[in-house]
């Protein structure tokens, strides 16, 4: 049986990084018979990160390797789509994961609301007594890759207005159809879906959430992906 290594359940989600949901969602689709694995400690995994699908093989880590490893088996996620829609998919997957899911990671570990929330949910095998002197230090060096990979030198109102100008591209794709690219979930969707879900979860009220809360367009989708494929 294949076991996905995932982080575990977080703020009524399959989990807290979207990654890992995507991955649960693939391997749900494709029919493969799978179980989850939970860890909060990804360092010995290979590229110290989640998801990692471990196979009767080998690890396969990331879940665009997971894919790739899925979809070598057989899988198709994006079956009847035409060439465009399959580089319309691999433009809003790469829009989620390489710009919205940072605006998520700063709404959560930049916010000091949000922070005692995490630290109590991310951190639990850290002994109390040390928990907050080594979180914080966590938390210092995710800052600092938010400042390095950039999102972090905008202003709130440059990050708004970004992050604005996505979710309006998301919602034109949305406004005759279920899915992004048609009336069944694909590839894109198992991508831009969970991230979504991941913004409107952040288990604080912030600008963030409260715009995913208040889009009836993007609320549908949501739901109707977590109705599509489900999890639990």
């Amino acid at each position: 049986m294949l076991t996905l290594l995932t982080y575990p359940p977080a703020f009524g989600l399959f989990s807290a990084s979207p990654f890992c949901v995507k991955s649960a969602l693939m391997l749900q689709h494709c029919g493969q018979d799978w179980q989850r694995s939970d860890m909060l400690d990804p360092r010995k995994m290979p590229h110290r990160k989640l998801p990692v699908l471990r196979t009767p093989e080998r690890l396969v880590p990331d879940s665009d390797q997971i894919r790739d490893w899925l979809e070598a088996q057989g899988a198709d996620f994006d079956h009847g789509l035409t060439d465009v829609q399959k580089a319309q998919s691999r433009a809003l997957v790469r829009m989620a994961e390489e710009h919205l899911y940072f605006q998520i990671v700063l709404d959560r570990w930049g916010n000091d609301t949000v922070w005692p929330i995490l630290r109590e949910t991310f951190f639990t095998e850290i002994p109390a007594m040390f928990r907050k002197l080594v979180s914080n230090s966590i938390r210092k060096s995710v800052l600092r890759g938010l400042e390095a990979q950039g999102v972090s030198r905008f202003s709130k109102a440059e990050r708004t207005d970004r992050i604005e100008r996505d979710l309006r591209a998301i919602s034109e794709f949305l406004r005759n159809s279920q899915f992004l690219l048609g009336e069944k979930p694909t590839s894109a969707d198992m991508s831009v879906g969970p991230m979504l879900a991941a913004m409107r979860a952040t288990p604080a009220e912030t600008s963030l959430t409260r715009r995913i809360k208040q889009d009836r367009l993007l609320n549908s989708y949501v739901y109707r992906m977590q109705q599509a494929i489900p999890l639990s």
